[in-house]
Parts: structure tokens; C-alpha cells; sequence
């Protein structure tokens, strides 16, 4: 059975290029696309390849009868973005990848000038390298090369280059130029580390025999394959070996989904189809939920409130907006009308529902929603349907086909716990968003839900941005007083909203000066005060202080634009790493914080989880590397959560902050981007290219202060039991450490890791089991069996702490041995085990460096020699001391 990958949807995002460059643009997308589905069929051993291939046109390039309007793909959803680099000359690809080893990554981003083919000297032929890309993207797959650890000592007892397979042959140089003269060196030892120094390098051999592996050097000619685990290269410290159990790159692709009932085609592919889809305007209905049980809890209020807000400040200009109700049968209020100002504005104002009542009919509203959309349009593809109800509907079912064919977008607002779950399926195929409002107003779930659905093919600059979203519940005459950051790069359309259930709050409002403004424009019969800063809001920290007037809550949303357009916004992406889940099985939260395509580092970001019932769990979300988050210092903050108090409906919302001289944005990014080609070994002479391209500035800039707040939409969590009198049972150990690390002084090994939690990442472990072998297969598949080190002395910290411990290991009485790897395990309360952690390593011998016409082999100082001897005896020593052994009462370990 043949198979191909689904549509492959590429993003230009190039509002600068020139229109002469189009049309050669798209032909090198073709010619990219054409050459790597042939390389990825060879690759795969002839399983997949390229099917189908849209290409997403940016609205401001001039239409072509060739070009048709889009359906579900847009530019946040692509697989692939084409857009400016993160940096100045820093065209280096990569692809956004922070999940878990297996799982799907976010995209690929790709400059115009690597898809122009301007780049292919540094980085090869496009094709290749964007296999290796996809191969990340689809399969979850990391590189098998290490910018931090380059080099590392093999059991061959030499300084061996970090790559898959061993096969791959080539010189171990420094090769430096200046003032168009280079010079080339064999490379020093470092005497702290053993190995090369800083500026050595591998440079492989232009001719090679090896095939694999992609996920090291696809562009050299040989390489056509993946490592698989009769050639994987386990002992080098490759993000592939510590990001996936060193397990091959093979591995991990042969067991993925694409994989089942799929076998090798006997002919060769046919090549990619290509769609031309250019971005038009935005088109919407808003399908407004008006049947009788939108009279509870002020329902129906806070649905206009939300909605107002959405037309008043999310919606951008230029989108054409429409509207219908619908109880038990639909009705259109309003045809649509496209956004210019406020006149477009207030006509839609007028139509929102005033009265609630009938039964509930989704599919109604959503058939006179096409209907509202076709009088403008003759295709639907591409429309946006925002549905908001709260009841349930079984008649659902009979317009999902027809949903799923339209080529229209649902969104789906949630409202209270019975909401129709039906429609959720509706929204995830169709490419919309699936967002949960609980009836606790405190919350302020609803017009949060409303502030998430901005274009997602506009330009980020041109996108509302939540500033702040909070809420209160106060007695009469109290205050809600706090503070709101506008920093540089936002202040335009800045717009305070707030809201209330019974009587109009006191609202006063200071900017930075210390200023009041109290120029509110009060609508007391959606219960409501909103204020429109005009210009740049000023930036610092404005102040506000709310009075209520009654026992009541009281809400504040404040949001903002891009002050300018040549200056990307600082924003917050948040999601789940699933829409649905089963209990006890834990879920990842995960938050982008961003500049552009830059990380932010050192912000306080924290996550509000909210059940179906309105009870609220907060955590905070960490950039460290360790438990659930799978690199440090990436912008992507992340937790388990595991707080699962009944079953339905939970909503995300993430907020992030930076305090003065705390929040970074980071210049040393991309962390995995594509190996970029130092040059090639001819005929024995290393012909080198230029040096990387790196920023001269300081590898991280203060920010000033910032605040942000973002949706991260709905999740639904299933079988988790009733707890209501009875306590549950411990169901989750601690989380893997994935960040040990060891070296050695003297005949003493230091081992650091990050400490984990009694569940996950959350309280405290109870010990630590140590191990250690002369083989990594070994410890990595009978940890049970490996040398145990007394850790009695060991106190466990509390989650996410910085652990130390220092021993003296014990040898293992095999011949050959050149290596002494460590792993740990960790044990909670309950006897519940972690996964073992990965595997760090120490030499037993100082490795031997390549000899060079230009520089002898250094002799190893008697110092290092001694240590060596010393060591061994050590070594053989402590062996008899340690004895191997199972525990008949071993933890166990359950998820």
C-alpha cells in the first residue's frame, strides 16, 4: 500500500520582495519540493513522498487567475514558514521543535534567500536539507550532530567528531582566514575537558562510501539514509541519543503512525501536485447562541460584552463581519459588512441579541451562516464561522459533512459545562480553535475566548494583543486596584475594558506621569466601560483602581498593537500537548515567549487551568531544560499537569511577565538549527567556506518590563474517577531526569541534574537510585542488573533544584572497558519509579588526538597519566566492594 504525506502547506510571509522575485520564487518552491519528495522516497525506502503541495500567497502580492482562496490552510498552521530570519544575515534553516522525542514538531521556517538557493554552499542542495527538516517536523525526530558537544571520546580511545553513523570519515581541523588569507592547523587538546579545543571542527570528505545518516550531513553525496540500529552511533552525545533513549533515527520513524499498513512501493513516485493559494480578506459570522438557557448567569450579558469587545478592538479592518442568531430555529441580523471604522462597528453592536429564549439548533445557525457568507462570495473556503453556544443539540450530526466539505473554518466557544461537545470535531477539522468559558465571570474565560480569535494570516504586527485580563469579586465600596505594563513594542489601539454585573464601578486610570484619565465610554446596558487610548499609549506602568459599587465581580482587559510595523511585538503562544486525555495519563503545558523568532528568557510565566466546573489550578511554567520541558533557554516554558479534578471541559491561559533586568531576549538562536557545512576534505586538503555567521552583540539583551496574557484554548480530559469520598491512590512518579551530566576530577565522578517531583515535576523524590556499567546498551536495557552506588549520604531537593553528588565509582571487571556510564532512577513515596534518566559518560583514559603535519602529538603531562593509572586501581579495587543485586522489593513503576 502506497502512501503519501498529507498536503505540505508553505507560508510566504515577504512583505518586502520585490514583485520580479515572485514568480521565481515559486519556481524554486517547485524545483525544493519536486527534488526532495524523490530524495525522501529513497530515503523512507520508497513509502512516502509529496503529494500534494499548497503554497500560501501573501495578500499583498498581486493576483493571478491561477491563484484560489484558501480553505483550512493559514499562515499560523503551516508547515513550513517562509519569512525574514530572526537576525540580520542569519539565513541558517530550522525548525521549531519543543515536544517530546516522536511527537509532531511546530514548523519549519525557511528565508528567501535559502528557498532562492542562495545558501546551498553552506548548507547544501535545498532538497536534502529539507528532508532532514521534515524528518524533525513529521517524526519527532533530533539531529545527530551536537553544537555544544561536537567532539566526545570514543571507545576507539580517540577524540572522535559527534555523528551517525561512524562511517562518515574526515579531518579534525582549526581552519581560520583573515584578510583573504586562510590557514589550516591541526586541532589542540583542551587540558581541562580532553577534548579539542573551541575552534576545531570535522570536515568530512567530499567522497564517501556511508549512506547515512540524514539527520547528520544529508548533503554529503553518499547519504541517503537514516541511521537505523545496526549503524546508530550510541555513544555520541547527539540530541538524538539523549532526546530519544539512544534510539536511532529509524527507530523512532519506523514506529511512528505514517508507518502502520504501509509497505514499499514497486514505482516511482509521482510528482507533487502545487496549489497556488493566495491570501483575500477576511470573511466571518459570528453564529450567536440565543436559546432559554442563555438566561442563567448573566449569560447572555456577558456573551454581548465578550462580543462588542471582539468587534470593537480584535477584529482587524478590512474583514468582512456578519451575524446570526439562533434558539431553535436561526435567524441573519446582520449581512456582511466590511470593517472600516467605527460606523461598520456600531451598525454590528446594534444587531447582538437582547433576549433569551427556545430551544437550541447548532446546525441552523451554521446553515444561515453559509448562506450570510455565499451572498458575498460564491466559495466558502476560507470563511470563519465563530459559533458561541451553551447547550446541547442532537441534531448536530446531520450537518458535519457538510461542515467538513464547505471548506470553512469553525471556531468553538464553549459556554457552561453542557456546551455541545459534537461540534468539537467540527472545529478540529476544519482548523479552528475550541475554546471553554466557565459561568464563573471571575475568570473572564468568555471575553478571553473572544481576544483569541484574531486572523491567523495577519501580519503580527497588525494583530490585538492581550496586555492583561483579570478578575475580582468585591463587596460594595471595596477596591480592585493594580498595575498594567505597556512597553516599546506595543501601545497602538491600546483599549481598558471592564465590565460588571450590577452597578457601574468608580474606574480610574493613571498613565505613567501620574495623570488620570477617567474618559470611559460607559455602556450601562451591557454593563460595560471601555476607553480607546488615541495615538501610542505612553510606555511604563499605568495604574488603575476600581470601586464596586455593589457585592459584585468586576473584570479588566487591556490590549494593544505594534507600535510600529518594522518592530515585531513581544507574544505569547499557549497550548496543550493534547486536545483530549485520559486520566491518570499527565498532559505538558507549553508557552511561547517570543520577539519575533526570538526567545524570551527569564520571564515569570504562569499557567491558569480551569475545569469544567470553574476550578482554578495554577502553575508555573519553566524554560529550564528539565521534566517536561525538552530545552533550556528556547523561549518555550512548560509543566506537567497532572491536577485533574473531574472529567469535561478545561481552558488554558497562560500569563507572562518581565521584570526589570530579569527578562533576556536571547541572539543565540536558533538552538537546533541546520548544521551549516565548514568545508570539505579533497584529495587530503580541506577546502573550507567562510566562517558561520554569528551577531557580534552580546548573546543576550535586558528587556524592559513586559506583561502578557494569552488563551491556549480548550482540552477534554476522560475516566478520571470520582474522588469525592474517597482519596485516590499515588498515580504519578517522579518525571525522567534529562539533563544528568558528569565529569570526572581525579578518581572522583561529579554528577549534576536537575531534581524532579514526587509527582513529575511537583513536590519532593524520596531517593535516588544510582547505577553504572562499562556499556551504555546495558544500562540503557537492564538497569536493574548495572553496579549500584551507595547513596546513602544523597538527600533528594525539591523539584526542579539544582543536585549534586560526587563518588568514587566502582569498576567493572571486563576487559576494554574505556568508559564508565551513569544513569539514575528516581523513587517517590508511593515506590513508584521515574524512567531512568540519560546517560552521561566519563573516559577512563585521556583519548588520542589526531597528529598533524604541522604539530606533533602532545605528550600527556605525568599528572594526567598518574590520574589514569590511578584511577584503574581504584577501580579494580571497589569492585569487590560493590555487589550487584536485585531488590526483591524493587519500586515499581506505574503512569
Amino acid at each position: 500500500k502506497k502512501k503519501s504525506l498529507r498536503s505540505s502547506v508553505w507560508v510566504l510571509s515577504l512583505f518586502y520582495l520585490i514583485w520580479d522575485h515572485l514568480h521565481l520564487m515559486i519556481l524554486y518552491f517547485i524545483q525544493l519540493f519536486t527534488s526532495s519528495s524523490t530524495y525522501l522516497f529513497e530515503a523512507t525506502q520508497k513509502r512516502f513522498f509529496f503529494k500534494n503541495v499548497s503554497i500560501l500567497i501573501p495578500e499583498n502580492w498581486e493576483g493571478s487567475p491561477e491563484y484560489k482562496r484558501p480553505k483550512h490552510e493559514s499562515y499560523e498552521q503551516a508547515d513550513v514558514r517562509v519569512a525574514a530570519p530572526a537576525l540580520p544575515g542569519r539565513d541558517e534553516p530550522y525548525t521549531r521543535q519543543f515536544t517530546e522525542c516522536g511527537e509532531k514538531a511546530e514548523y519549519i521556517h525557511f528565508t528567501p534567500d535559502f528557498v532562492l538557493g542562495k545558501k546551498q554552499n553552506e548548507y547544501g542542495p535545498s532538497g536534502r536539507l529539507f528532508v532532514h527538516e521534515w524528518a524533525h517536523l513529521r517524526w519527532g525526530v533530533f539531529d545527530e550532530y551536537n553544537e555544544e558537544k561536537p567532539f566526545y571520546s570514543g571507545k576507539s580511545k580517540k577524540i572522535e567528531a559527534t555523528r551517525c553513523s561512524t562511517g562518515i570519515t574526515g579531518k579534525n581541523s582549526v581552519y581560520k582566514c583573515q584578510g583573504g588569507s586562510c590557514i589550516t592547523r591541526s586541532c589542540k587538546r583542551n587540558s581541562t575537558t580532553n577534548l579539542y579545543e573551541k575552534d576545531c571542527q570535522f570536515f568530512p570528505n567530499k567522497v564517501q562510501t556511508e549512506k547515512a545518516s540524514i539527520m547528520f550531513m544529508q548533503s554529503i553525496d553518499s547519504v541517503l539514509e537514516f541511521c537505523n540500529a545496526e549503524n546508530h552511533n550510541q555513544e555520541a552525545p547527539s540530541l538524538q541519543n539523549i532526546k530519544c533513549n539512544y534510539r536511532s533515527t529509524w527507530e523512532i520513524i519506523s514506529n511512528s503512525e505514517d508507518f502502520k499498513n504501509t509497505t514499499p512501493m514497486t514505482a516511482p513516485p509521482p510528482p507533487p501536485v502545487f496549489s497556488l493559494l493566495r491570501i483575500s480578506e477576511r470573511i466571518l459570522c459570528l453564529v450567536l447562541d440565543k436559546s432559554g438557557s442563555m438566561s442563567s448567569s448573566t449569560r447572555l450579558n456577558r456573551m454581548n460584552q465578550a462580543a462588542k469587545y471582539f468587534l470593537l478592538q480584535t477584529v482587524e479592518n478590512g474583514s468582512w463581519v456578519g451575524m446570526v442568531h439562533f434558539d431553535s430555529e436561526a435567524s441573519v441580523k446582520s449581512e456582511l459588512i466590511q470593517i472600516k471604522g467605527d460606523s461598520e462597528k456600531n451598525k454590528l453592536l446594534e444587531s447582538l441579541p437582547t433576549r433569551a429564549s427556545g430551544g437550541t439548533s447548532i446546525c441552523s445557525g451554521i446553515e444561515a451562516a453559509f448562506q450570510v457568507i455565499e451572498k458575498l462570495n460564491a466559495q466558502i473556503d476560507g470563511s470563519e464561522i465563530v459559533l458561541l453556544t451553551d447547550g446541547e443539540d442532537s441534531t448536530t450530526g446531520s450537518c458535519a459533512k457538510a461542515v467538513k466539505q464547505s471548506g470553512a473554518v469553525i471556531h468553538l466557544i464553549a459556554l457552561g459545562p453542557s456546551a455541545e461537545r459534537a461540534v468539537i470535531e467540527m472545529s478540529t477539522e476544519t482548523g479552528g480553535k475550541h475554546i471553554y468559558a466557565s459561568d464563573n465571570a471571575e475568570n473572564n474565560g468568555l471575553i478571553d475566548a473572544f481576544g483569541a480569535l484574531t486572523s491567523e494570516n495577519a501580519d503580527p504586527t497588525q494583530k490585538s494583543l492581550q496586555l492583561e485580563s483579570k478578575g475580582l469579586t468585591l463587596d460594595n465600596d471595596t477596591w480592585m486596584n493594580d498595575t498594567v505594563i505597556i512597553d516599546s513594542t506595543v501601545g497602538k489601539d491600546t483599549f481598558f475594558l471592564v465590565t460588571w454585573e450590577k452597578q457601574p464601578p468608580s474606574i480610574s486610570l493613571w498613565n505613567p506621569n501620574g495623570t488620570l484619565t477617567e474618559a470611559f465610554t460607559q455602556d450601562t446596558v451591557s454593563k460595560m466601560a471601555y476607553l480607546s487610548i488615541p495615538g501610542t499609549a505612553q510606555v511604563g506602568t499605568w495604574t488603575y483602581s476600581l470601586q464596586a459599587k455593589a457585592t459584585e465581580t468586576l473584570t479588566i482587559t487591556v490590549t494593544s498593537r505594534a507600535a510600529s510595523s518594522s518592530v515585531p511585538p513581544i507574544t505569547v503562544n499557549a497550548k496543550m500537548n493534547k486536545d483530549t486525555n485520559s486520566f491518570p495519563s499527565p498532559m505538558i503545558v507549553y508557552a511561547q515567549v517570543l520577539q519575533g523568532y526570538l526567545p524570551i528568557l527569564g520571564a515569570s510565566v504562569t499557567a491558569i487551568i480551569e475545569s469544567n466546573s470553574g476550578k482554578i489550578e495554577v502553575l508555573e511554567l519553566l524554560d529550564n531544560g528539565a521534566g517536561a520541558d525538552t530545552f533550556k533557554d528556547d523561549g518555550v516554558y512548560s509543566r506537567y499537569f497532572t491536577s485533574y479534578s473531574e472529567n469535561g471541559r478545561y481552558n488554558l491561559k497562560v500569563r507572562a511577565h518581565g521584570g526589570t533586568d530579569s527578562a533576556r531576549r536571547s541572539l543565540q538562536y536558533p538552538l537546533n538549527r541546520a548544521a551549516y557545512i565548514p568545508g570539505w576534505v579533497v584529495d587530503g586538503v580541506i577546502e573550507g567556506n567562510s566562517s558561520r555567521p554569528e551577531t557580534t552583540e552580546d548573546t543576550q539583551t535586558i528587556l524592559e518590563n513586559f506583561s502578557r496574557t494569552a488563551s491556549g484554548g480548550a482540552f477534554v480530559v476522560s475516566q478520571v474517577p470520582d474522588s469525592t469520598n474517597v482519596s485516590l491512590p499515588d498515580l504519578f512518579p517522579p518525571s525522567q531526569i534529562t539533563d544528568l551530566d558528569a565529569t570526572s576530577e581525579g578518581d572522583q565522578i561529579n554528577l549534576t541534574w536537575t531534581a524532579p517531583g514526587d509527582d513529575f515535576d511537583v513536590g519532593t523524590v524520596r531517593e535516588y537510585i544510582i547505577r553504572i556499567s562499562g556499556n551504555i546498551t546495558d544500562l540503557r536495557d537492564n538497569f536493574d542488573d548495572a553496579l549500584q552506588v551507595n547513596t546513602t549520604n544523597l538527600s533528594p531537593k525539591e523539584a526542579n533544584s539544582k543536585e549534586t553528588f560526587a563518588f568514587k565509582p566502582g569498576n567493572i571487571s571486563e576487559e576494554n572497558i574505556t568508559h564508565i556510564f551513569i544513569a539514575i532512577q528516581s523513587v517517590d513515596k508511593s515506590n513508584l519509579t521515574s524512567k531512568v534518566s540519560n546517560i552521561a559518560q566519563v573516559a577512563l583514559f585521556i583519548p588520542q588526538a589526531d597528529s598533524g603535519p604541522d604539530e606533533s602529538q602532545p605528550t600527556p603531562n605525568p599528572v594526567n597519566i598518574s590520574t589514569v593509572v590511578c584511577q584503574c586501581i581504584i577501580l579494580s579495587t571497589t569492585i569487590c566492594i560493590l555487589k550487584k543485586r536485585k531488590s526483591s522489593k524493587r519500586p515499581r513503576t506505574e503512569f
